[in-house]
């Protein structure tokens, strides 16, 4: 894994941290760090579209960061998990490796416009 989906699932771990933080902040300690991790979220993303194909970028980003956020909404906070949930999860999972796989790390087809 090169650096640039390096960035993309550690946008995700702070994705999740922010969307939470989104419906649980309650203090301005709180507030502040769920705009921080908003901003690292956006930094790390626009690095890695410097490189990778825009679209396959903002597909694993939201697909990696729906997955982790129904999970630590499971794990953390008692949320129900149910055959159909469990199976859509895993439909997630299936989509995000495959764009993953079809996508091209080759950096001269980003440079010469290819992609």
């Amino acid at each position: 894994m090169n650096r640039y989906w390096f960035s993309i699932f550690i946008a995700t771990f702070f994705e999740v941290i922010w969307v939470i933080g989104l419906k649980y902040s309650s203090s301005i300690q709180e507030w502040i760090a769920t705009i921080l991790c908003i901003g690292i979220t956006f930094v790390l993303i626009t690095f890695a579209n410097k490189k990778l194909p825009i679209g396959t970028t903002y597909t694993v980003f939201t697909g990696v960061g729906t997955v982790g956020t129904i999970l630590v909404d499971i794990v953390f906070f008692g949320e129900e998990v149910t055959a159909i949930k469990a199976f859509f999860i895993l439909m997630l999972i299936i989509g995000v490796v495959g764009i993953k796989l079809v996508t091209s790390n080759d950096d001269t087809a980003v440079q010469e416009g290819k992609i």
